[in-house]
């Protein structure tokens, strides 16, 4: 009960359901979702890491950026959350405000950086 606990606790404060829905984009750098979302690195971090305990997303560690990505072993409950998000949250009018903000964003960044 206590994973499944967290795991609704994680999914509980939009900026990550947002999150959530634009790693739905693919992988990360913390420098796109803090240019994205207009957040400081540590809140974007500390985000990112509540999602990471509940097992949604992954993390890789490359030079001094961390990449994020859904989990790939997300199953049983947090499997069927995440289906469902991936269906409900693009219908949101903030949702696609963020995924034209990242697709602006990543046509104008150099692929080999991180701001």
């Amino acid at each position: 009960m206590k994973k499944t606990v967290h795991v609704f606790k994680a999914l509980s404060e939009e900026i990550r359901l947002r999150i959530m829905a634009l790693l739905e984009e693919g992988e990360l750098c913390v420098c796109d979702l803090m240019a994205v979302l207009g957040l400081p690195q540590s809140t974007v971090s500390r985000h990112l890491a509540y999602l990471r305990h509940a097992g949604l997303v992954e993390g890789e560690r490359r030079g001094m950026w961390m990449y994020y990505r859904l989990a790939d072993r997300a199953d049983g409950l947090a499997g069927e959350l995440r289906l469902l998000l991936a269906r409900c949250l693009p219908d949101l009018e903030l949702i696609r405000q963020d995924r034209q903000a990242l697709a602006d964003y990543l046509a104008r960044k150099d692929q080999d950086t991180c701001n």
